[in-house]
């Protein structure tokens, strides 16, 4: 459940479950900071408690989302495949170098890596990472960091 839809969620709820507002009202307080929504008419709706106020302004973060995406840059196909290749060789020598390391024994722990995600290498453009997300091979999983789909 993404963040629009808890929040969706929350404007059903509220007159469903009157004793629970206040806590519905704070939760969708805290949703709504990270959203491009207007702050001070989000805090005055959620000090008020007025649920036509922040249903609208739900409904205008979901024309906003459902607005369709840009169109995928276009880039090259061997860049895009050059691209990938070193993307899986920087994820493996991550995972590698978080497996190898010494815990305070003389031999390595014998763990498995937890890494799933990494920041992208430089030598390409963010059009590339983008190009490649759009193609269905990379998944974006937030502040700059790229995880294989």
């Amino acid at each position: 459940m993404n963040v629009l839809q808890k929040l969706r969620q929350l404007v059903t709820d509220i007159p469903r479950q009157p004793a629970k507002a206040a806590d519905h009202f704070a939760l969708a307080s805290r949703l709504l900071r990270s959203l491009p929504a207007d702050q001070a008419r989000v805090q005055q709706a959620c000090a008020a408690k007025d649920l036509a106020a922040f249903d609208e302004i739900v409904s205008a973060l979901e024309g906003i989302a459902s607005k369709p995406a840009a169109p995928p840059p276009d880039v090259p196909r061997d860049q895009m495949d050059a691209a990938l290749k070193a993307f899986r060789k920087r994820l493996k020598l991550g995972r590698l170098a978080d497996e190898s390391r010494l815990g305070g024994r003389y031999t390595s722990g014998g763990r498995a890596s937890n890494i799933d995600a990494i920041l992208p290498p430089d030598e390409f453009p963010p059009e590339v990472w983008k190009a490649l997300e759009h193609a269905g091979k990379l998944k974006h999983t937030g502040q700059g960091f790229y995880a294989e789909a």
